[in-house]
């Protein structure tokens, strides 16, 4: 895989709650990660001594975390109203070369910060709250 450019990741927000994604603010630096919790399942009888993991159990989890400025107020309200209200709505992520995730996310945190001569910025973090759906690019 290429060298590309970072500001080809997208996080894409459900604006409306009907599939009309619109890019989530004005973010400058994003990231994601996907997570599966193992569940060992070793015992007196596993081979050798070695653990034994069971496949397809756990959970599993996706965060996504991103630093910018806001773009445009109406991205900036949406955000603080699903913060405020506790919603989860669909968010979409776009991977370059990789693929598109999509599901409901919560948005766990939102901050705020701003110098004296500078713009006001922000940084964001979101966790699941349900199945996540992925597209591989072909």
């Amino acid at each position: 895989m290429a060298a590309q450019n970072g500001k080809d990741l997208l996080v894409k927000l459900d604006m409306t709650g009907d599939g009309l994604f619109e890019t989530a603010a004005g973010l400058r630096a994003t990231r994601i990660s996907f997570n599966a919790e193992s569940v060992d399942v070793t015992s007196l009888e596993s081979a050798g001594g070695w653990r034994e993991l069971l496949g397809g159990a756990g959970v599993r989890s996706a965060s996504i975390s991103g630093s910018g400025v806001f773009k445009d107020a109406s991205t900036d309200e949406r955000a603080r109203q699903i913060f405020f209200d506790g919603e989860t709505p669909d968010f979409q992520v776009i991977i370059p070369d990789f693929g598109t995730i999509e599901g409901p996310f919560q948005i766990t945190s939102i901050e705020y910060s701003g110098s004296h001569n500078g713009e006001a910025t922000y940084e964001l973090s979101l966790a699941s709250a349900g199945e996540i759906t992925f597209v591989a690019l072909i």
